[in-house]
């Protein structure tokens, strides 16, 4: 205890030496705003005793004092901008104590046994990570107003020092996958971290440098008049060269706070955070693929599922499943979780999945018909087999476009419908076509290179090995059409991931548009297309077109509807004002667009996935590590990408054709679409 002991208050004096060499900062920018009313005041004194007399003192006093009085108005407009700056605030979740009682109770008991003061408050996020956020600053929101005199109340005190300290926010995956021993034992190096915060002295540079944070980001936007931009222009640069000169002592105070914190809390249950550190990343690993995998696709679907955190412990025990772990994770599942220390946890996770939505996909705030919640068991029709039949009806909205026929000549009646067999017949590759070539970048930076020497692409050429298609992933943030009739039904439905490749793919960010309007595409785009066939890449050309613009109308759409205003709530467990700007939502992206490759290929797949479902008696099925899959008899197929891949980079539809033959698949009968 002798080393815990020393090792925290080495920590805390760094962090205290830090500290102060912030608030030395302060005091030095105060020092040089003051320096001309000090002359000022000097010169002053000097004419009214007759020692500084003459022209040329009282030039320099009149000169001395206008500059100090414009010093001090600058120096007063930079102090009342930083000290009524709002400073960011992280979106989360509010947890009052009668929601959970339980939870409180241990945070109370965890802070007693580290000897440090208990978090004002709780507050969910959808992340995995957890930390202190100090809400003070009067902006975050007034006090709770007290019936009784202080004095009159024995813990007034008490109370007002609880309400100063910081919040604790925890990542809503921890409580539903942790048990309550692992998450007290992750808790309690945050938790100490409370003791540091409340010394006067780091508690006042923090206050400072958030101040100023809070400065230049006020200070960034536009003003209305040259004036007012000259006058953000010099608060801004002022707020910017003070903490340029408190940035190393804000870091490395930080880092003392940290060691200190972390020296504390080894005094409780060290031995098991070692195992509970496994599980956070365990966590992390399962929520991100959860909202990339899954909950992305019915968030362009415009649903939101309403259970994000049940669907991450669905995910990881289905990652234990398969990584042949189940036997060690069942015994530990039968522990206690520590959802089970909230009141209402289907109410917590509801709210957490909204906010959630809001933040990687930019949602609306309320629910709507164009927005609503989806369960797991109405996920594969609501989400899955509608986003494939949209991207079915788009693919052959842009194949009329391109005027490809909709059925061969001498084709049986009836079969003049949205057919598989046109898509296919459209993108074979006759013996006198070829593949477009791939474009070596060594032969297109050197022009005088020897003909013959660039690589070009054979059959297959450009094909991303599964451990490159990791990071890729045929989806892409769409827009239903609203002049189609058969999109009308379908509030701005987006393209899935392949339902048999998921394993190797990731979808594309929310709300970016693909490509270009014109759908000509960039240099980036030609070069994604290379090694595919001309009528391939004619084809992904006008789909990336048609969803840019699609996008573009969407957004469109989303600018002329005014933001929610201030005090929404962001769920049904959250109360009071809202604490962050929610106008330039999302906040966090999920992923970078997607190539006009990985388009077709998606818009393709689902084409074949539609007719396996129409004619074959497939069905759209949810896979909680891989999301939208196809199922037939029961069973996810997982070989369709690559025969797949082999019709849009070769123009062979010879494996697709096999695979359909052996599930049984017309491709000539036409799909229903939406």
């Amino acid at each position: 205890m002798t080393g815990i002991g020393g090792g925290v208050e080495l920590g805390a004096q760094a962090a205290r030496s830090r500290a102060l060499a912030v608030l030395r900062v302060r005091s030095r920018a105060l020092a040089v705003a003051l320096l001309p009313a000090a002359v000022a005041v000097i010169l002053l004194a000097g004419g009214s005793t007759g020692h500084l007399v003459g022209g040329g003192w009282d030039a320099a006093r009149w000169a001395v004092s206008v500059l100090a009085l414009l010093v001090l108005a600058a120096t007063a407009a930079v102090a009342l901008v930083v000290a009524r700056a709002r400073p960011a605030v992280t979106p989360t979740v509010a947890v009052a104590e009668e929601s959970a009682p339980d939870l409180y109770r241990m945070v109370r008991d965890l802070a007693d046994r580290l000897d440090v003061p208990a978090p004002s408050a709780i507050a969910l996020t959808p992340d995995c990570d957890s930390w202190l956020e100090d809400r003070t600053h009067p902006a975050h929101g007034p006090p709770p107003a007290r019936d009784q005199d202080d004095l009159s109340d024995p813990v007034g005190p008490a109370r007002r020092r609880s309400a100063a300290a910081p919040v604790l926010v925890i990542g809503s995956p921890f409580l539903w996958w942790m048990r309550v021993g692992e998450l007290r034992a992750v808790l309690a190096p945050v938790v100490a971290g409370t003791g540091p915060a409340a010394h006067p002295d780091i508690a006042a540079a923090r206050r400072f440098i958030r101040g100023l944070d809070a400065a230049v980001a006020a200070t960034s936007t536009d003003g209305r008049g040259p004036l007012a931009r000259a006058a953000r222009g010099g608060i801004g640069g002022v707020s910017r060269l003070l903490m340029r000169g408190c940035r190393v002592h804000a870091a490395e105070m930080e880092r003392g706070v940290a060691a200190a914190a972390a020296e504390r809390a080894q005094a409780v249950d060290y031995g098991l955070r070692i195992v509970a550190q496994e599980q956070v990343g365990l966590a992390y690993a399962g929520w991100d693929r959860l909202l990339t995998r899954v909950a992305l696709p019915a968030w362009r679907m415009g649903r939101w599922p309403s259970r994000l955190d049940v669907g991450v412990v669905a995910a990881l025990t289905e990652l234990s499943r398969r990584d042949r772990l189940a036997e060690g994770f069942a015994s530990r599942l039968g522990e206690r979780p520590a959802c089970d220390l909230l009141e209402e946890p289907g109410l917590m996770d509801e709210a957490v999945s909204l906010l959630a939505a809001r933040l990687f996909h930019g949602g609306p705030a309320e629910t709507g018909p164009d927005w609503a919640p989806v369960g797991w068991e109405e996920y594969p029709e609501e989400v899955v087999d509608r986003a494939w039949r949209t991207d079915a009806a788009r693919l052959h909205r842009v194949l009329d476009t391109l005027g490809v026929r909709r059925a061969a000549e001498g084709a049986a009646p009836g079969t003049d419908g949205p057919t598989l067999s046109r898509v296919l017949d459209h993108l074979t590759t006759t013996p006198a076509e070829a593949p477009v070539p791939a474009r070596d970048p060594a032969a297109d930076a050197d022009p005088d290179a020897t003909p013959g020497t660039a690589h070009h692409a054979t059959p297959g050429t450009g094909t991303a090995t599964p451990d490159d298609q990791a990071t890729s992933d045929p989806q892409a943030a769409t827009a239903s059409d609203p002049s189609d009739p058969q999109a009308a039904t379908t509030p701005d439905p987006q393209p899935l991931t392949t339902p048999d490749d998921q394993a190797t793919t990731a979808p594309a960010a929310p709300g970016s548009a693909d490509h270009s309007d014109d759908g000509n595409g960039t240099e980036d785009d030609d070069d994604d297309l290379a090694g595919t066939t001309p009528r391939g890449a004619a084809l992904a050309a006008g789909l990336s077109a048609q969803l840019a613009r699609e996008e573009a109308r969407t957004q469109a759409l989303a600018s002329g509807t005014a933001p929610p205003p201030p005090g929404t709530t962001t769920g049904p467990a959250a109360t009071g004002t809202a604490l962050w700007d929610d106008r330039a939502l999302p906040l966090l992206p999920l992923q970078p667009p997607r190539t006009g490759r990985e388009i077709l290929t998606a818009h393709i797949t689902a084409m074949v996935c539609c007719a396996a479902m129409d004619t074959a008696g497939a069905t759209p099925g949810l896979d909680w590590l891989d999301g939208p899959t196809l199922l037939v008899d029961g069973a996810r197929r997982a070989d369709l990408a690559p025969r797949v891949r082999s019709l849009v980079e070769t123009g062979d539809p010879a494996p697709l054709r096999a695979w359909l033959s052996d599930l049984g698949v017309r491709p000539e009968k036409p799909v229903r679409l939406v």
